[in-house]
């Protein structure tokens, strides 16, 4: 299931805070602040949606993700790769490291990361 924008921004300050009150979250937004029924709105979508649960403690709800951000984000990725690059790991590599204007440093740090894949997969 894929989050809206506007629900990502959510779920980012609920993964940051990974138990937080409404009140927490509206306090978290930078300004203009979203109004609370916007919020609310958005909550139960993503409630709806399976990423987020909630405790009660009296009148107020503590919200907590179900779905880590890590995962949530490597399913998204899957996606892209599927969609945009024919399902090809390689493809997307090769234009991400085309196009992403990297750094000759972050170039070799990602040559070192693929070469510790590489001698893992050999084990």
């Amino acid at each position: 299931m894929k989050l809206s924008k506007t629900e990502e921004q959510l779920m980012d300050i609920i993964w940051k805070y990974e138990q937080v009150f409404f009140k927490e979250i509206i306090e978290s937004y930078p300004e203009p602040k979203p109004a609370s029924t916007t919020v609310a709105t958005l909550l139960k979508r993503i409630q709806d949606k399976g990423f987020i649960n909630y405790k009660l403690f009296g009148n107020s709800r503590q919200y907590y993700p179900l779905v880590k951000k890590e995962d949530y984000f490597s399913r998204s990725l899957k996606e892209i790769v599927k969609d945009y690059f024919n399902d090809s790991s390689l493809q997307f590599a090769s234009f991400f490291t085309k196009n992403s204007e990297m750094t000759a440093d972050e170039l070799e740090d990602l040559k070192r990361i693929v070469e510790q894949e590489l001698n893992k997969k050999k084990r």
